[in-house]
């Protein structure tokens, strides 16, 4: 098992085992003791445990038959109009034997990377297998999966974890590895994640790998993120007015080789997560993230060089000066 990685080796079997989104947790465990499951829509961020807790729902469900009752489809799948017309479709019409009151289920993962066309035919299909078979598609952008199809489905939206549930399961994960790790080097993991469980711990997992200490300095390396302290030395320099130096700072970031979308993030992310304020302070947090909400737009345009970084640190400098 030591070859398996760990998002794989720890991954929730039961309902009871997902962590975060607790009211999403206990709707899924009233339709597990009730059995009649509906279509599901799940929407959410990812790795926040939509495709995790389905399967824990379908294995509570299905029990000895999961195996021979149970689809899963895949974002590398093929899943254009003959899939659902050959696939999906044959496996809806399969005889097989369920335990009283259950359903067969397919699980389309990415769903919304779906085309039209293929929805189209799964509307249908849904409607004529809906005595046997049951759906539930996981999304990551509900508003790209078709309306019929919302219409008939049961949505269930998840958040992005907490830094606080986020912690507890890599610690466990940690101490059951018998990871060394430093308490910055969680924090690090945390900053990256986002609330996203499974970046967490595939971060944790190459972190240990690579150095086997896990601590902030080594956590950014294999994470291959501009370390928050220079993005923080940048913004300080800003807070004084001092372009020239802010601008050096920045030089020497890209100078490590990182590309400048790359060190738009960390702002974002630095910025974002500065003390909440109210008055003045406030309102400069408020238009420092204006400043690079505008920036990132023109760096997704395809303008992602360093003059927009430097424009960026500019206008950092003039609305600081002008609080």
């Amino acid at each position: 098992m030591s070859n398996v990685p760990w998002v794989e080796k720890y991954r929730p079997g039961r309902i009871h085992e997902v962590v975060g989104n607790e009211e999403v947790v206990a709707r899924l465990k009233v339709i597990a003791r009730d059995g009649n499951m509906p279509n599901l829509m799940l929407s959410g961020p990812p790795g926040t445990g939509k495709t995790t807790s389905v399967m824990c729902l379908a294995r509570e469900l299905l029990g000895d038959a999961y195996s021979e009752a149970i689809l899963e489809l895949n974002a590398s799948d093929e899943r254009g109009l003959d899939v659902v017309r050959n696939k999906i479709k044959m496996f809806a019409q399969k005889k097989v034997t369920l335990p009283v009151g259950r359903h067969k289920i397919v699980v389309l993962d990415e769903a919304d990377s779906m085309t039209s066309q293929a929805q189209q035919a799964l509307r249908r299909t849904m409607e004529l297998h809906s005595s046997t078979t049951r759906f539930a598609l996981a999304c990551n952008t509900s508003s790209k999966i078709i309306e019929p199809i919302q219409s008939r489905c049961a949505v269930v939206r998840y958040t992005r974890l907490s830094n606080a549930q986020v912690q507890t399961r890599l610690l466990h994960v940690a101490r059951a590895e018998g990871v060394t790790f430093t308490e910055d080097g969680i924090e690090a993991l945390l900053f990256i994640a986002e609330g996203d469980l499974r970046n967490a711990l595939n971060a944790l997992q190459a972190t240990h790998t690579g150095f086997e200490l896990v601590n902030a300095e080594n956590v950014f390396r294999v994470c291959d993120q501009p370390h928050p302290q220079l993005v923080e030395t940048v913004l300080q320099y800003t807070k004084e007015g001092n372009l020239m130096a802010a601008q050096k700072e920045m030089s020497g970031l890209l100078a490590r080789g990182y590309a400048p979308i790359d060190v738009m993030g960390t702002f974002f992310k630095v910025v974002q997560n500065m003390p909440s304020t109210q008055g003045p302070e406030g309102m400069v947090q408020l238009e420092l993230l204006r400043i690079i909400g505008e920036t990132h737009l023109r760096m997704a345009d395809g303008c992602a060089t360093p003059l927009q970084l430097a424009g960026m640190v500019s206008e950092m400098c003039r609305a600081r000066a002008s609080a």
